[in-house]
């Protein structure tokens, strides 16, 4: 068993990296579980273009690097290994535990920075053609697209809006969704519709995606639900937005999540219902999901760790840290100095 850290951070990506430089710029010598795949879906990513600061662009896993490297260089201590289970306490000021295979690590604060998943297809050629035609992400790739046929896979909303904001970019987009049916709601459906580059087929369903000469995305295999009919269509890209799986497996039934499982915070705070334990990134973002979304919340859940600590009447003050009048020690942030 360890000493009692400040701040346990459980998962990597922007949101991890970005507590744990906050934490420990403010001293809090926080331990992060980075897990084996460290740097979230951002690893997963070619060119990023969107992030401030990267006028010319970087790749994903050269810039998770740099964030790794940040939190590190500050003091931020690593371990490359999954967190296999906790045990969160419900009173304030209690301690929380982390085990790491048969070692357990206690904390005052924890936060969950776990991400979320893209749900895949789980057709031939989708693994093989990732981030070669193939991505989970419109808004992060669309640009790369200028002029070429594409297509969307899904039905809801989410689908809808890429679909919308692909269709700026790309000479045709091709909305596939199994049923005639849509999820979306109407005023998204209907905005779909009036895109004049958007053409609809239904229902079909992806059989698989096949290289080109160069070896990127050439082709769509569609198969009609009905039919059996089958149809192959020539595109350059195709996004795939059938959701996210948040990653909220570890903690379910410790921490309240919602219907699809994002854990739940307190209003614009990154608070959970457990007392010292903070969630950020995409592990509750439905609607954002993008690396500066996800960092600023890792910031959020760090300056909430740190009001905590400070404000908690039981938990120990660390060392350097100014402390408050116990009569005012509360749960919630406290006012920001103008200093």
């Amino acid at each position: 068993m360890s000493d009692v850290e400040n701040v346990i951070i459980v998962g990597s990506g922007p949101a991890g990296y970005t507590a744990g430089l906050y934490t420990a710029r403010a001293n809090l010598h926080p331990l992060m579980i980075e897990g084996f795949a460290w740097g979230g879906l951002l690893q997963q990513t070619t060119d990023v273009e969107n992030y401030p600061g990267f006028p010319d662009g970087v790749m994903g896993p050269e810039m998770m690097q740099k964030f790794r490297d940040q939190a590190e260089r500050f003091g931020t201590r690593l371990v490359t290994d999954q967190a296999d289970r906790v045990e969160l306490s419900s009173d304030p000021g209690g301690l929380h535990s982390v085990w790491v295979g048969d070692v357990e690590h206690r904390a005052r604060t924890v936060v969950l920075a776990m991400g979320a998943e893209h749900k895949k297809l789980g057709v031939i050629g989708e693994e093989e053609l990732s981030g070669r035609g193939i991505s989970y992400c419109a808004t992060c790739d669309a640009a790369f697209f200028k002029g070429a046929p594409t297509i969307i896979v899904g039905g809801g909303d989410s689908a809808m809006e890429e679909a919308i904001f692909l269709s700026k970019f790309a000479s045709k987009v091709f909305v596939v969704h199994r049923r005639d049916e849509f999820r979306a709601s109407k005023i998204m459906l209907e905005r779909a519709r009036e895109q004049a580059n958007i053409e609809f087929l239904t229902p079909y369903r992806v059989e698989r995606f096949l290289a080109g000469e160069t070896g990127a995305l050439g082709h769509a295999e569609l198969v009609h639900i009905e039919t059996g009919e089958t149809r192959e269509v020539p595109v350059s890209g195709t996004f795939i937005a059938v959701g996210h799986e948040p990653q909220s497996g570890l903690v379910r039934g410790q921490i309240d999540v919602d219907e699809n499982g994002y854990v739940v915070t307190d209003g614009k705070s990154t608070r959970t219902n457990r007392p010292g334990v903070f969630a950020a990134g995409d592990l509750v973002d439905h609607t954002y999901r993008q690396a500066i979304t996800a960092a600023a919340s890792g910031c959020a859940a760090a300056l909430d760790a740190e009001w905590y600590l400070r404000d908690t009447p039981g938990v120990p003050t660390p060392a350097g840290m100014p402390i408050g009048d116990p009569a005012e020690a509360q749960w919630a942030p406290v006012a920001e100095s103008a200093s």
